[in-house]
């Protein structure tokens, strides 16, 4: 029987390219409002994983489903729209436009399904939508700004923001913190996670830094050769010897203890 907390139900999934195995034996379940840190070497099948379940990606075999419906078949644009979105490690913005530009187009889209959504761009509801989501990801004093002069950090606030504007119950993040510096990436993850937990939405994001997902998730999912080698606890999972030897490596993680 399905657990009424589940969210996303991962079952068999292999996905095979000829002769190379790029995921095997997948079979995990998401429960509502978990924050799920996915790690694995380059390879490991961490990327293949989420653009299976974003449909970027049809499984050779296996189930996908979210909220009890299956997902496998559909085209990414319905799976969208039936409440899974995506932030992706380069920021999927209007470098030419300023950040108000950017999201009040996707408020748009989010909010009509005809095809004049942009010619009703600039509605009250669209501006109140709009100050509530800059607000929430500290975006205001960019408000005016052009996309293209923006540092790094807030491209990807912005990108983040563009995301949840659909109101989606799932994010999949890939890498959040790529290119963001030392001094200033707790900083930025205390924004997007403080923003996402006020909205409700259960979030899975791929991450290299051992420093954020030993600080930000509830749980770890550790990919090595297409298989998930543990499921669990952040602090178990670092400590765990297939983690350190497969992952993280032991010299990390004497480093950091």
């Amino acid at each position: 029987m399905r657990n009424n907390a589940t969210i996303l139900e991962v079952r068999d999934l292999l996905k095979t390219f000829g002769a190379v195995v790029a995921a095997k034996d997948i079979n995990v379940d998401i429960s509502k409002g978990e924050v799920v840190g996915i790690i694995g070497a380059n390879g490991a099948g961490k990327t293949c994983f989420v653009n299976m379940v974003t449909g970027y990606l049809a499984p050779t075999e296996g189930s996908i489903k979210f909220e009890g419906k299956e997902l496998v078949g559909l085209e990414t644009r319905k799976i969208t729209h039936s409440g899974i979105s995506r932030s992706f490690q380069v920021s999927q913005v209007f470098h030419s436009m300023t950040v108000a530009e950017n999201l009040m187009i996707s408020l748009a889209i989010a909010n009509n399904t005809a095809f004049d959504a942009l010619r009703l761009m600039d509605t009250p509801e669209l501006r109140k939508q709009l100050d509530a989501i800059l607000t929430r990801y500290k975006l205001e004093a960019h408000r005016d700004s052009t996309v293209s002069a923006l540092a790094q950090g807030v491209r990807k606030l912005l990108d983040i923001a563009m995301a949840v504007v659909s109101r989606p119950r799932i994010l999949l993040l890939d890498e959040p913190t790529s290119g963001i510096s030392v001094e200033e990436k707790f900083d930025f993850m205390d924004v997007v996670m403080d923003a996402l937990k006020e909205d409700g939405v259960t979030v899975l994001f791929v991450e290299h830094d051992m420093e954020i997902v030993a600080r930000y998730v509830s749980r770890v999912l550790a990919f090595y050769q297409g298989e998930i080698i543990a499921d669990m606890p952040p602090k178990k999972a670092l400590s765990d010897k297939k983690v350190q030897e497969f992952v993280i490596g032991k010299e990390h993680h004497k480093r950091n203890k």
